[in-house]
C-alpha cells in the first residue's frame, strides 16, 4: 500500500491533512510569536508554501490565528480575519491547551465566533501545546 501525499504509511493523517491545506492554497498567519508550534508551521509551509503575514492584500484560502488569553480582543481579531478570507475560506483559531499559559476557555470561542460572523465546525489537536478550532463563514453569509 502506498502513502498518498501528506499521509503517513501507517495511515495517520498529517497535520496539513487535518487542517485541509492543499498545495497552492494561500494561507495567512496572525498572532505569530516564539511560542507557536513550529512543527505545525513547517507542515503547513511544506504543503502550501510561505505563510503570508497579516499585512497582506491578497485574498486567502485559510487564516491561522494564534491567540493566547491576554493577546487583545478576540472578537476584533476574528472580525479582522474575515476581510482577506475567500468566500469558502477557513479560519483556524489556535489556542494553548488547558493547563498551558494563555489557555482560552472553549466556551469563549463558542460564544464569540457567531458574534464575529463565524461558525465553529470542529476542533483538532494542533500539537503538543495547541488546540485548533475550525471556523467558517456560515453558508448563507458567504461572499459571492
Amino acid at each position: 500500500m502506498s502513502a498518498t501525499a501528506g499521509q503517513a504509511a501507517d495511515g495517520v493523517r498529517s497535520l496539513a491533512d487535518r487542517f485541509g491545506i492543499e498545495p497552492g492554497m494561500v494561507v495567512m498567519e496572525m498572532g505569530y510569536d516564539d511560542d507557536v508550534d513550529q512543527e505545525l508551521r513547517d507542515a503547513l509551509t511544506d504543503r502550501a508554501g510561505e505563510l503570508l503575514d497579516e499585512d497582506t492584500d491578497e485574498v486567502v484560502d485559510a487564516v491561522l490565528l494564534w491567540y493566547r488569553d491576554g493577546d487583545g480582543d478576540l472578537f476584533e481579531m476574528l472580525v479582522e480575519t474575515l476581510s482577506p478570507l475567500a468566500g469558502n475560506g477557513v479560519v483556524w483559531l489556535l489556542t494553548p491547551k488547558a493547563g498551558r499559559s494563555g489557555h482560552v476557555e472553549p466556551s469563549e470561542i463558542t460564544e464569540l465566533a457567531p458574534t464575529a460572523g463565524l461558525q465553529q465546525t470542529s476542533t483538532v489537536n494542533a500539537g503538543k501545546d495547541w488546540s485548533a478550532a475550525r471556523l467558517v463563514v456560515p453558508r448563507g453569509s458567504r461572499k459571492k
